[in-house]
């Protein structure tokens, strides 16, 4: 008998988010699943996986900008369950002078595109794309046969969505990473990938100034209309199975068909 896939997922808060919906299908798929929490998120991530009927045997507190904590979970989870055939990369942070608005309670303005400063923008691209590389470079030696790596960005890396502002620098920046490591890691068999979902109202997404009308105006304007967890989710689950064992480098859109609409 086969044994099960092993999936590392980085980047659940709570049930809103994707990678909390890519979590539950791999569950459906039963594979085994490595989740990283933040200090933040951790009492809400161990209550939906308990509600939600998943093992929390391998959960680990993680800072994804801390090599050794990432390298030490890396490790646990191939002792565990012997390699690491699937790694979803669902991480991103942007203060809110990277997204040019103002901070709760605050009294100070926001700072214009043109003034974002750069420590703010340098921890976001830590934190939203290098950390790609930093999660690869530690599961790499446990890395199973054909292994899949699959990352999240958003079409804002392409288009000016002024609400998305600094973020999508970052964006950038890491959908260049992914192609970099697909060449990188085609060698060895591995694959890396890239999903980017439309407009979801994760709690992310919640600090872009004006999301609610950008969803609205995105399912005036995409052939198929707006998208849902679910959708992403199993998108996701046919890059992270071997289904997608000779796809590697891409970006895939999953929003409705927005990407390619020039109006209204």
């Amino acid at each position: 008998m086969e044994n099960k896939k092993t999936a590392l997922i980085t980047g659940v808060r709570n049930d809103r988010s994707i990678a909390f919906a890519v979590a539950k299908k791999l569950h459906e798929m039963d594979y085994n699943l490595a989740i990283s929490y933040t200090a933040e998120t951790k009492e809400d991530v161990l209550f939906q996986l308990q509600r939600h009927g998943m093992s929390d045997a391998l959960t680990a507190e993680v800072d994804i900008r801390n090599e050794q904590q990432v390298s030490i979970f890396c490790a646990a989870i191939a002792d565990k369950f012997g390699s690491i055939d699937y790694v979803l990369h669902a991480v991103a942070y942007g203060s809110p002078k990277v997204l040019c608005t103002k901070a709760p309670f605050s009294q100070e303005d926001p700072p214009g595109y043109i003034d974002i400063p750069l420590d703010d923008l340098v921890e976001a691209i830590d934190i939203g794309a290098y950390s790609l590389l930093r999660l690869v470079r530690a599961a790499l030696p446990y890395l199973g046969k054909n292994a899949s790596v699959l990352t999240t960005t958003y079409n804002a890396s392409q288009r000016v969505l002024p609400a998305y502002a600094g973020m999508a620098m970052v964006k950038a920046c890491l959908e260049n990473c992914m192609k970099y490591l697909a060449w990188s890691l085609g060698s060895t068999g591995h694959r890396v990938n890239a999903v980017s979902p439309g407009l979801l109202m994760t709690t992310s997404a919640a600090a872009i100034k004006g999301v609610r009308s950008m969803r609205k105006q995105s399912s005036e304007i995409s052939p198929l209309g707006n998208i849902a967890l679910t959708d992403v989710a199993e998108a996701a689950a046919y890059f992270l199975s071997d289904a997608s064992k000779k796809v590697t480098g891409n970006i895939h859109y999953i929003d409705g068909g927005l990407n390619i609409m020039g109006g209204a």
